[in-house]
């Protein structure tokens, strides 16, 4: 089977996030900004290599990493000199996934989705400026698709998912989400804002959110959101190889479809459609 690659995240010297609060400790800002280098493309890195990336000075990198180590959060290599995610990660992920609910509610109408359309359909929450992966099913026969998994993170502005978590957001939290992604952005802000003003406004109208090649450029995608029952937002994606999943496929035959399995899971977990 074919798959086409998505690039791992990309890091560069990390300011605080724009949704921090003020009164945070910065040991441990420090600290949780040393995890966050970590990504299926960067599984190893040196003290330098996390200083560089971070912007912390390379003598406080070795003084955090030791204990992030003694807690089990990062593990030395064999040569001393460079550290991966230790197993106390995966206990904390693993909490964190086993308390989602929505996810046993979700993977089967998920997977049978995938083998009727032939695609890949995600559930993914917000972290940050991103949405990452909570549930990934693909149908057994697809032949061509994005190397996404749990885990997995893709950007708010230009991913089906992201816009959809945007247009199912309160007013004033979008308001400022856009806000931030305009400054993170910067000078990129200017080419990604009118895809994602086009899906909100299409958004109102069906429900729907597209991302046509413009997160991947071989991927089309269509995505839906979700409250939760405690008022949580999420969304759930499906998509494929852009001459299979055609914008006109997404939106008369697999939004629907995508819509409808998302009212029945809300329907099974007290929570409400967003649209």
């Amino acid at each position: 089977m074919t798959a086409l690659r998505v690039a791992p995240r990309a890091h560069a010297a990390r300011e605080p996030r724009p949704d921090t609060p003020r009164d945070t400790v910065s040991a441990l800002d420090r600290g949780l900004a040393l995890l966050q280098c970590f990504s299926p493309g960067q599984r190893y890195l040196s003290a330098s290599e996390l200083a560089r990336l971070t912007g912390i000075p390379r003598p406080t990198v070795i003084r955090l990493a030791a204990t992030l180590v003694a807690h089990r959060w990062l593990q030395n290599e064999d040569d001393g000199e460079r550290y991966r995610l230790g197993a106390g990660v995966v206990s904390l992920a693993q909490s964190f996934l086993s308390g989602l609910d929505v996810r046993a509610a979700s993977r089967a109408p998920m997977q049978a989705l995938a083998e009727a359309t032939g695609g890949s359909v995600y559930l993914a929450v917000r972290d940050g400026l991103e949405m990452v992966l909570i549930e990934a099913c693909r149908a057994r026969s697809t032949m061509l698709s994005a190397r996404l998994d749990v885990g997995s993170r893709v950007p708010l502005p230009n991913s089906a998912l992201g816009r959809a978590y945007l247009a199912a957001s309160q007013p004033q939290a979008r308001v400022q989400l856009m806000d931030s992604l305009r400054l993170s952005r910067g000078s990129d802000w200017g080419a990604l804002e009118p895809g994602l003003q086009a899906a909100l406004a299409e958004h109102r109208t069906s429900g729907l959110c597209l991302s046509a090649g413009e997160f991947h450029a071989e991927i089309n995608s269509v995505s839906v959101a979700l409250t939760g029952p405690a008022g949580d937002v999420m969304a759930f994606n499906c998509g494929g190889p852009a001459f299979s999943f055609s914008e006109q496929r997404l939106r008369l035959e697999v939004g629907p479809a995508l819509l409808q399995m998302m009212e029945k899971i809300a329907a099974d977990m007290g929570g409400l459609a967003a649209h």
